[in-house]
């Protein structure tokens, strides 16, 4: 475990968090945070990728996924942001937060620097297992985060087309994945971050059981937390009865089969 990379990855990621700080307060757009956490953690991942020991095919495997996921990941959000596009979770909480929204929106980042940090450090243990590529395991590893990135981009552009319907200003989206799961693209992201431990678990590391942490908190973070709760909040504000009706019929986070309503 190289404890110093770690600190600087750690270092780097309070650094961007405040650097979106700046820009949010600077331009009001909320959507330049989740652009810039998500290149601020896959440049991290990719430089404790770098410097890890694991077996060089497995660092290869690793650095290609990763420089994927932030590249799709933060141009979705950034062109969206860039096209006018306001974050209504972040919106609620500046409103919610008044005179001390500065202070604390500063705080709340450096507590997402924190839990990108969690997520490196999944990557980079992953990336320094010394076992002979590949595995089975690091094949289902690779082939889940494969389905999560397809899926999730798959989501995101459903949404997308359906956003530029005249009927999206009052209704509700149920096209595609989003006819199974309220929130198909929350949940490939989670399922994207399954996809590490798989290639970590199978090597000699005491350090292993860390790679777990990052689907645990992505899960805690998206079901619980900053993901499906202030915009489903949201949701029932701006679409009331209609959405309260996709609840009952359509599941939050897992796809499954759509339900009769009573």
């Amino acid at each position: 475990m190289n404890y110093g990379l770690l600190a600087l990855v750690a270092v780097g990621l309070s650094l961007a968090m405040t650097f979106a700080w700046a820009v949010q307060r600077k331009t009001g757009a909320s959507g330049w945070i989740d652009t810039i956490w998500s290149f601020a953690i896959g440049i991290g991942g990719l430089v404790a990728i770098f410097f890890a020991e694991g077996a060089f095919e497995r660092r290869v495997a690793a650095f290609l996924i990763v420089a994927i996921w932030a590249i799709r990941l933060g141009s979705h959000i950034g062109s969206r942001t860039k096209g006018g596009g306001e974050d209504p979770r972040y919106a609620k909480l500046v409103e919610d937060w008044g005179s001390k929204a500065s202070v604390r929106l500063f705080v709340f980042l450096q507590i997402q620097a924190l839990c990108g940090f969690v997520l490196v450090l999944a990557v980079y243990v992953a990336a320094s297992n010394t076992a002979e590529f590949p595995t089975a395991l690091d094949i289902v590893g690779i082939l889940v985060a494969l389905i999560a990135l397809g899926g999730e981009a798959l989501s995101d552009r459903q949404l997308a087309a359906f956003r530029k319907k005249p009927e999206a200003k009052t209704e509700v989206c149920e096209e595609g994945l989003w006819r199974y799961s309220r929130h198909p693209n929350y949940f490939f992201e989670w399922l994207f971050w399954c996809a590490w431990p798989l290639l970590a678990l199978t090597g000699p590391s005491a350090w292993s059981w860390a790679s777990l942490l990052a689907p645990a908190l992505m899960y805690w973070l998206l079901v619980h937390a900053s993901g499906i709760p202030p915009l489903e909040e949201h949701m029932m504000r701006s679409r009331g009865e209609k959405f309260r009706s996709l609840q009952r019929r359509v599941n939050a986070f897992f796809p499954g089969p759509r339900k009769e309503e009573a």
